[in-house]
């Protein structure tokens, strides 16, 4: 018996779906499928924040990192300067500063750990375009709020059946 359902899918259109259901499960918290495509990704969304627990506060040491930061004015904007180039032509340029910010260091089972989540959720952005990091919400908000359960992260409630095709349908999401 195969480890894991079909669902009438090619390994590719198959693997394509789960992952954007699951990243949609923890962009939003709860998502909308039909029972089987539910417990597929239940049993993928379950691993996934297991071993974001199992993870979440294994760092090694802080170190140092230099940092290039753009100049912001009073407003937010960035500061922009005239540079002349070598053939005389002039140009404006972002102005940059540089930072030293301590930042924590991935010990390797949590940089691994990392790397397998990143395999299962699709890079998304938010309303105002800005690129959220989904493993990083994984590690930072998610983890730290089932660190004290034993399992049982997702719940699935049962809808009905859709008028369509008469398939199964539940909401599935977080705890």
């Amino acid at each position: 018996m195969p480890a894991n359902r079909k669902l009438g899918r090619p390994t590719d259109q198959r693997k394509a779906m789960l992952k954007g259901l699951v990243t949609s499960l923890i962009q939003h918290g709860r998502i909308e499928t039909t029972e089987t495509r539910a417990k597929e990704v239940r049993d993928i969304v379950e691993k996934l924040i297991a071993l974001a627990v199992r993870e979440c506060d294994n760092f090694t040491a802080s170190k140092n990192v230099t940092v290039s930061v753009p100049v912001l004015d009073s407003k937010g904007r960035k500061m922009l300067k005239t540079v002349t180039s070598k053939n005389g032509n002039k140009y404006e340029v972002v102005e940059r500063e540089t930072k030293t910010e301590l930042k924590p260091v991935d010990a390797p089972s949590r940089l691994a750990a990392r790397r397998l989540i990143m395999n299962w959720v699709y890079r998304v952005k938010d309303q105002d375009g800005k690129r959220l990091s989904l493993t990083n919400k994984l590690f930072d908000e998610i983890a730290p709020k089932y660190k004290d359960r034993k399992g049982g992260y997702t719940r699935i409630y049962k809808l009905g059946a859709r008028r369509g095709d008469g398939a199964e349908m539940v909401v599935l999401e977080l705890v």
